[in-house]
């Protein structure tokens, strides 16, 4: 039997505002498609307890990640609290030239940025089912003061309309129908015609006997 190759593999950019569940989504849609990978930030801040260098962060000095910035190795960067936190190029061109897809979770921000600059990524947005829920959703996560509640949620109101910038919206009320609903973005993108190796498929084809 012939397989269809693909040419290679895409970013997808998830975003959504504080609650939305975007880290559990994510999370689960690697248990259930293979050919994913991650994308790891490179930040100036320190390890915090159990985290690992390249698994969790790509811990870096504020000398080295002012270089990544000047020599274009970025696609986008922030400053939070005194920190740096930004995406490696290399890690996303390497992976997806291998044939895997990289997902990059991120704020509206930091996907405008990578929209300039890698424009043929694909761009989702998770939703909240309400904003009752969301509310519910951040207050009972445990580790937020309560203007900190107040402010995330505050922020989220004001970002929904970010959801017109991007390509596909998914709306997460149950995280078993979320997950099913990227995945199923992912598998319609991996089947594209623009992205599989059709000529030479065809030449095989061609070539068995029957």
């Amino acid at each position: 039997m012939t397989s269809l190759r693909r040419k290679q593999g895409f970013l997808i950019v998830i975003s959504g505002p504080s609650g939305a569940g975007k880290n559990t989504v994510v999370n689960e849609l690697g248990q259930r498609l293979d050919k994913i990978r991650y994308s790891v930030s490179a930040t100036t801040r320190p390890p915090g307890p159990g985290e690992v260098d390249g698994v969790h962060y790509n811990f870096v000095t504020c000398e080295k990640f002012q270089e990544m910035q000047e020599a274009g190795e970025l696609l986008e960067w922030a400053t939070v609290y005194g920190n740096s936190y930004g995406t490696p190029r290399e890690f996303i061109e390497r992976t997806t030239t291998r044939g895997y897809d990289v997902i990059l979770d991120i704020d509206i921000q930091g996907a405008r940025q990578v929209r300039s600059r890698w424009p043929a990524g694909i761009f989702v947005y998770l939703m909240p089912p309400s904003m009752g829920e969301l509310w519910k959703r951040i207050r009972t996560r445990g580790r937020d003061s309560a203007d900190a509640i107040s402010t995330r949620f505050k922020l989220a109101w004001d970002e929904l309309e970010a959801v017109f910038d991007y390509d596909y919206v998914v709306v997460n009320s149950d995280l078993d129908e979320a997950v099913d609903s990227l995945r199923a973005i992912i598998v319609a993108e991996r089947s594209k015609v623009a992205r599989c190796d059709l000529l030479g498929f065809i030449k095989n084809l061609k070539g068995q006997t029957v």
